[in-house]
Order: C-alpha cells, then structure tokens, then sequence
C-alpha cells in the first residue's frame, strides 16, 4: 500500500461530500455502467435522473409496490418503466466488503481502525449526520408512508456522501475495484440501481455548515436540492422553516415556554447565553481565578451549565473578550469546567497562561 498525502486526499473527498451544484452527468452515468461492469452486469437500460434524494425515496418506494400508497399520501409519484430488481448487493454491497477485507487482512486487527481514525473517521461525523437527517426528512414527508420512505433511503448508493469510505479505501491504495463507485460519488447524489434502471439524484444547490461542520443557517435552508426538497437547521439541530424569522421580540419568559427542548436551545444560543444569565437575574454556581460557573435550569430538559471566561489576549482595541463555554451539566466548579474544555481533569488543569 502506497504512502499518500493523507491531508490533501481528505479535502479533496471532503469536498466530494459536500459539492454542491448540477451533477456531471455524463461522468456519473459512466461511473455507475463501470459499477455494474465490475460486478459482473449488463450497463443499466436507462437513467432516470431526479431532483433531490426525496424525489429518488418515492421512486424507489414505487418501483417496491407502493406507489398506491404513496399518491394516496399526496406526494407526486413518477410513472417509471419496468425496472427489474434491485441490483445494490452486487454493485455496492459485495465489492465494499471485498476490499474491507482485503484491507483489514493486510492492516490487522490493530492496523485496521487506526487506519480508519487517520481518514474516514475524520469526514464521518459531519458526513454521516447529514445522511441522518436526510433521511430523517424523507421520512416525515407524509406520515402514512413514513416506513417506507425510510425504508427506500436505506436502499440507495449514497453516491457523494461515501466520501468517508472512499477515501479509507483510497488512502489505502484499494480504490480501483471501486473505481465506478468513486467517479459516481465524484458527480452525483444518492442513487438506487435496479436490473433495468438506475434512479440517480442531483447534488445541492447550496449546502451551509458552521464552523464545526454542521448543519447551519439563519436565514434559509441548510441544504437545498433544485426540486425544492431542503432541510433548515441551527447548530445541527433541525428546526421548521421559518423559525429564526419567527424570533423578533424573543425573551427569556418566551424561551422558557417553549416545549420542544431543540428548539429551546436554539432559542438560547441566538437570544445570547449572557443576555440571559442577566435578565433572568441567574446567580454563579462557582467561581474561582480560571472563571465563573453558571446554571440555566430548563423545564423538562437537562440544564445548560457554562463557564464564563476571559480571554487574556487583549482583542486589538486593547478590550479583553468574554466566552461562554458549554460544559457537562454535571459540572461542579469552574476550573473542572475550563478544564474540561481543554480535555483533562481539574486536578491537572495548571496552565502557566490562559488565551
């Protein structure tokens, strides 16, 4: 196995997770007719090209017998040929586990997953949550069908969002039994193979994460297809369409109220950690030379437990700045959380300068 610039291969994959804008067609079309050469299969009949994951969900969860269902649910449900069954085992399943094994033989059993922490662990997280709350969206487009919607998102190649694999596989030097797999992720979304035809998705038109890597946006969808299907989200978290805009006016009796406790947070983090503490007339739990401790109790929800702390970098017009630092709700004084922050335990916290 060949030694690979392991930062450059995971931006450049990275960037294959998150590409946004039209598909490259043809490229794509030719990835998935290798995908199905190496599996040992005739190149689909036909493409039928959609404009989002959820539009590609109900396809396939019509082409699996539910199209009655699906209409009756008012969602649109294209009228698709005979598409033969669905060939995903032999163009996706079966070569993956091949080189999985193929890498895990060469690396180890110890070699194997601090290969994985090197490069497809590092794009999982913020790869796979997008996954989740895609599907998570498919699913609640019409409650009657929400089992099969999820169900038809489980059956597609997940095309782009792969990323984290590939690249495993790529650092490794085992990409080109998945060569197919790969150009497709490179130049499409989701897709589900069938004997006869190959359901195949857009990418995102615009796609916006924090600085962390999640979901994120104020005002507008965190991630939009061209056909409309979008999700909006703050910090990760989903929240409804016109929620931030909804927000005018917000005050602390406001946010207590609000039942759902994602929301409540959001709430929170936009209103202003410290807006609050002041308003509410909040006490400290703790405070001692590395910063003050504070407790937001919520109803029906954990508490929000922050540390308050200066930096001491004065920021260029000489002021110092204040942070507010999320920390473990079971947190007791200000140094375990400050400490925390730094990932070691109170006791070890000696920091000869804090910035």
């Amino acid at each position: 196995m060949e030694t690979v610039d392991r930062a450059s291969l995971l931006l450049s994959w990275q960037a294959v997770a998150f590409a946004t804008g039209a598909a490259d067609r043809p490229a794509a079309e030719a990835g998935v007719a290798a995908a199905y050469a190496a599996a040992g299969l005739p190149a689909p009949e036909r493409f039928v090209w959609v404009g989002s994951p959820a539009a590609g969900a109900v396809a396939a969860a019509a082409l699996g017998g539910h199209a009655d269902a699906l209409r009756a649910a008012g969602l649109d449900v294209p009228d698709l040929p005979a598409a033969g069954a669905s060939v995903r085992d032999a163009v996706r399943t079966r070569p993956w586990e091949q080189v999985r094994a193929q890498a895990h033989a060469a690396l180890g059993t110890d070699g194997w997953p601090r290969a994985w922490a090197d490069t497809g662990a590092l794009l999982w997280d913020p790869v796979n949550s997008v996954v989740t709350r895609v599907r998570a969206a498919i699913g609640g487009l019409a409650e009657p069908v929400e089992t099969v919607l999820r169900a038809a998102t489980l059956d597609a190649v997940l095309g782009q969002q792969d990323a984290p694999w590939l690249a495993q596989f790529d650092a490794l030097d085992l990409l080109e039994p998945l060569r197919g797999l790969a150009g497709a992720a490179r130049s499409a979304g989701w897709w589900w193979p069938y004997e006869n035809l190959v359901i195949i998705a857009e990418r995102p038109v615009e796609l916006h994460r924090d600085e962390p890597g999640r979901l994120h946006r104020g005002d507008g969808p965190a991630v939009a297809w061209p056909d409309g299907f979008a999700l909006h989200a703050w910090r990760g978290m989903p929240i409804p369409a016109d929620f931030v805009r909804t927000l005018d006016g917000l005050t602390p009796e406001r946010i207590r109220a609000e039942d759902n406790a994602e929301l409540r947070r959001v709430m929170l983090e936009i209103y202003g950690y410290d807006r609050y503490l002041a308003e509410s007339n909040a006490t400290p739990l703790h405070r001692d030379e590395t910063g003050v401790l504070w407790r937001i109790d919520l109803p029906d929800d954990e508490p929000v437990v922050m540390v308050e702390v200066v930096n001491s970098t004065p920021e260029p017009d000489g002021t110092s700045r204040t942070y507010y630092l999320r920390v473990p709700p079971a947190t007791r004084t200000a140094r375990e959380g400050v400490a925390w922050t730094f990932g070691v335990d109170a006791a070890d916290y000696h920091p000869q300068a804090q910035t």
